[in-house]
């Protein structure tokens, strides 16, 4: 096990001393512990490498850290930029890699009250700090003399290339200066620095506005309302209704978890249409909440700061930095699947009708009936019911069965901690060790919160705490993955639908490649967006495995595994419904990118939306995937914007790696195709060109055929 120490550097007690002389001008007194007793800012303390103090944080903490931070980094900034020796890769590029430890601990149980334990409170402190941290950005990325460093190590590498992990931080700190308008003159650069801010106050009311809807459109059923729910759906429900205030009721809550099921199985249609209408109205309802006017704002702004930079638009600016390199590549790519992927739609639609009129339904379908007739052809033509599959999709069997591929693909061994003995922010998170077989070393933790609840966020998704790198001494890796599952009732099993399965193993590949990282530098931990999905998409393709299905798939009343015609039938519907998983996903993808390339001034976003999707002749039956005013991954931040197309991109990697996988001699655990795929694929993160690695990988450039054929539609000529 190795334990994590921390020196004292240079440049962190120059810092302290500018931080405690600005802070103490009045008695000149130095203070060698600015952060006093705020537990957000302390060095993280024992086992594995030190873990944060989830137990202990408190939201009334969190402003001053994030300030106090903020200044320590910016102090530390300052030395760096006003170090008199010339410019060098140790004195310049490796001193910015080491700054701001503070700032990184502070901005982690950030993130925790952000996303899994959100409250007016802590609403109220982010809406507040939002344009601060903005501005704080800025005075990094605008700071002249730390530009003209970064530059004259850029420069010099050039001439005279560095080690190749040290030319890729070069590279990648060189191209964030630059797109973030290091280059502008001082009016420029005051007017994009003042975007920035008003961006970031911007997100916060977009993601608060999406969190109240979500909070505030719950759906309360009394009991002669249930048919088609499962028991256990229903005893879930029953608890959060009792839970908030309506006991002998059963809630429906605002979140896909709930909503999903919900219209896939209740046989009564009224309240699958009321359910339906909140889930995709939030953000939308004409209220104080409503998000159309936040995201023509965010619109028109992003257009001007990079119009500031000489770009078109945002989209161009972007990409340039992405596998597709430009819009007209990514929009390439979605144009060449969206023809097949609506002509699915018609005929499943088809189906779905034959089915209700065969019933005597005297309907036609529409968007919140195509779940549920969608369950009704999947059993028909398939005789396959998801309530069946669901019965063998245990929540902790799951569990079990990632860590059993982590041990087979990455040598990797996750043993539960003993409750108590790591600090969690919630009683339902677990934690557990993760081991590195062949030398025995510590190589992280593991935290797992599966569970929906009040102020947390939506959907799922995987987070590191604390990244590996090993310049200053390796760190151990603090990796969460997220869940919005419906907790069960006490004692009862939580089971899940085959979807939910596959994103659970999605977001488990994400923290598999957080554990794999094999890197120097902290900076090389980035992902470039339509890349860093790619791992976690091939992780899915083990959940049908028979090594998975025939071990953990098991019944959850009698432990039998999972008989043989119920998993040939899985396998045989494997491609069903892909016209309705490919649309609802492409119509936002295209959207976002449409959004970015229009002229956002006086834009009508509502408008723009039902136009474009007219254009598109999207299918009337369903809807987009993300409505674009609670389209969190585009307008709550910059992460995906321009970029969710970045999912098919890295699917086009995915179904071409499966296939590498599938043909090998010894399948998906074929040793030397898994220990191939760790050492290209996953432990290098991005110190190394995307496409180069996956030519190391594969021996040449991805294809799109793989892609098709994954989903059952024509594969298009060469």
């Amino acid at each position: 096990m190795i334990i994590q120490t921390q020196k004292i550097s240079w440049l962190a007690m120059a810092a302290l001393m500018i931080f405690a002389a600005c802070s103490n001008q009045e008695t000149n007194e130095v203070s060698e512990e600015p952060m006093g007793d705020n537990v957000l800012l302390k060095e993280w303390t024992g086992r594995y490498g030190g873990v944060p103090a989830f137990d202990e944080m408190k939201v009334e903490d969190v402003k001053d850290a994030i300030l106090t931070a903020i200044d320590l980094k910016l102090a530390e900034i300052d030395v760096i930029a006003n170090n008199t020796e010339a410019a060098t890769f140790a004195n310049t590029i490796e001193e910015m890699e080491r700054s701001g430890a503070e700032l990184d601990r502070a901005f982690t149980y950030y993130g925790i009250f952000s996303a899994n334990a959100n409250s007016q409170e802590f609403r109220d402190i982010q809406t507040e700090l939002a344009p601060i941290i903005s501005e704080y950005r800025s005075k990094i990325t605008q700071n002249e003399l730390l530009f003209q460093r970064i530059k004259t190590v850029y420069d010099a590498s050039q001439q005279t290339p560095l080690e190749v992990d040290q030319q890729r931080v070069v590279d990648l700190e060189y191209k964030r200066f630059e797109m973030s308008g290091a280059n502008l003159d001082a009016e420029k650069k005051e007017r994009f620095a003042a975007i920035n801010k008003e961006l970031s106050s911007l997100y916060t009311s977009f993601s608060n506005n999406v969190l109240h809807d979500e909070e505030g459109y719950v759906t309360y059923l009394t009991e002669d309302q249930l048919g088609g729910l499962a028991e256990g759906f229903s005893k879930s429900a029953a608890k959060i209704a009792a839970d908030n205030g309506h006991e002998g009721e059963y809630a429906i809550t605002n979140t896909r978890s709930s909503m999903d099921p919900f219209l896939k199985y209740s046989t009564e249609r009224d309240l699958r249409k009321q359910v339906w209408t909140n889930y995709y109205a939030r953000g939308d309802n004409a209220d104080e909440y409503d998000n159309n006017q936040i995201i023509a704002d965010i619109l028109r702004l992003r257009r001007e700061r990079v119009e500031l930079m000489g770009y078109s638009n945002y989209a161009e600016w972007r990409l340039q930095d992405r596998m597709a390199k430009t819009p007209e590549n990514a929009m390439g790519l979605m144009e060449a699947v969206w023809p097949a992927a609506i002509a699915r739609v018609a005929e499943e639609v088809v189906d779905m009708q034959a089915v209700a009129d065969k019933n005597g339904d005297d309907i036609t379908i529409e968007p919140w009936d195509y779940r549920f007739y969608a369950e009704k052809v999947r059993a028909e033509k398939y005789s396959l019911e998801s309530d069946e599959v669901k019965k063998y999709l245990q929540l902790d069997k799951l569990t079990e069965a990632m860590h059993y591929v982590g041990g087979r693909l990455f040598d990797l061994d996750f043993t539960p901690v003993e409750e108590g003995s790591v600090p969690v922010f919630h009683e339902d998170v677990k934690v557990w060790e993760v081991t590195n077989n062949t030398t025995g070393e510590n190589v992280g933790l593991w935290y797992l919160d599966p569970y929906a609840r009040q102020g947390k966020r939506s959907g799922a998704w995987a987070t590191t705490y604390r990244s590996q790198s090993s310049f200053d001494g390796n760190k151990n890796v603090l990796a969460s993955n997220n869940s919005n599952f419906v907790k069960p009732a006490p004692g009862e099993a939580l089971l899940v639908s085959w979807d939910d399965a596959t994103t659970f193993f999605h977001e488990f590949g994400h923290a598999l490649h957080f554990f794999a990282s094999d890197v120097r530098y902290p900076t090389l931990n980035s992902g470039v967006r339509d890349y860093t999905e790619f791992q976690s998409q091939l992780l899915e393709r083990w959940l049908a495995t028979d090594d998975v299905i025939n071990t953990y798939l098991v019944h959850f009343e009698t432990g039998e595994p999972m008989p043989e015609e119920l998993i040939a039938k899985i396998k045989k519907a494997s491609t069903f419904n892909q016209g309705f998983g490919t649309t609802e996903y492409l119509a936002s993808a295209i959207m976002d990118m449409k959004f970015h390339l229009a002229d956002p001034t006086d834009i009508d976003v509502d408008a723009f939306e039902k136009e474009t999707l007219a254009e598109l002749n999207m299918p009337k039956e369903l809807p987009m995937r993300h409505r674009t005013p609670q389209f969190s991954h585009v307008f709550s931040g910059e992460g995906y914007a321009t970029a969710y197309y970045g999912y098919m991109w890295a699917d086009v990697l995915t179904a071409d790696a499966s296939e590498a996988f599938a043909e090998a001699p010894d399948g998906f655990y074929d040793k030397e195709l898994a220990d191939k795929a760790v050492k290209y694929l996953f432990a290098p993160r991005n110190s190394i060109d995307p496409a180069e690695a996956y030519r190391m990988f594969r021996g040449r450039d991805a294809k799109i055929d793989a892609l098709m054929r994954d989903r059952g539609f024509p594969v298009p000529e060469s």
